[in-house]
């Protein structure tokens, strides 16, 4: 079944004949087993030797610089911490000083306007009851002139409305009378 080409090597799917007899796995060939074990041995040594010399050594002290490291960090964050809320309370401590300071200059402020504004109205005050006080003595005059007048005009009306009803002119005399009855 097997074909065999010009160099001498066969194709097919036959087992050869030469390795019949091998129905076990190798590793598992009792013939084999002292070997084996002498082989783990030797690389377990030799891995167990490696890891402890070389590798854990470098992975120790890259774990304890690492642990150094944070520990340093934590303790500059803390420092940091520690500054930052001194710097709060400072700043905190300045404001509250501003603060009252300038509610201080705000009630001085407001005190020493009110005081320019009583000043001053107490100055217009006085100024419009002057005015206050000429203005009646002015309107008193008035009205004693106006009242003066007022029996001259009484009666020139009383003389013109006796005139313009009757059609005759009136007595001035009688009406004069007439009118000072009526003031009094």
């Amino acid at each position: 079944m097997a074909t065999q080409g010009a160099e001498g090597h066969a194709a097919g799917t036959e087992v050869p004949a030469g390795h019949a007899h091998e129905d076990v796995f190798p590793p598992f060939d009792s013939t084999y087993f002292a070997p084996q074990l002498i082989w783990l041995a030797l690389i377990f040594g030799c891995l167990y030797l490696l890891m402890s010399k070389v590798a854990l050594p470098r992975v120790a002290g890259i774990l304890s610089t690492r642990k150094q490291t944070i520990g340093d960090d934590l303790a500059a964050a803390n420092k940091a911490q520690q500054d930052a809320a001194a710097a709060a309370a400072a700043h905190e401590a300045t404001l509250t000083e501003a603060k009252s300071k300038a509610q201080a200059l705000g009630q001085a402020a407001h005190a020493e306007a009110a005081k320019a504004a009583d000043a001053s109205r107490s100055k217009l005050e006085a100024e419009l009851g002057a005015k206050l006080a000429e203005a009646e003595k002015k309107i008193g005059e008035t009205k004693t002139a106006a009242m003066a007048n007022v029996e001259g005009i009484a009666t020139e009306v009383a003389h013109a409305i006796l005139q313009h009803v009757t059609g005759k002119p009136a007595d001035s005399a009688a009406v004069a009378a007439a009118v000072a009855a009526t003031k009094a």
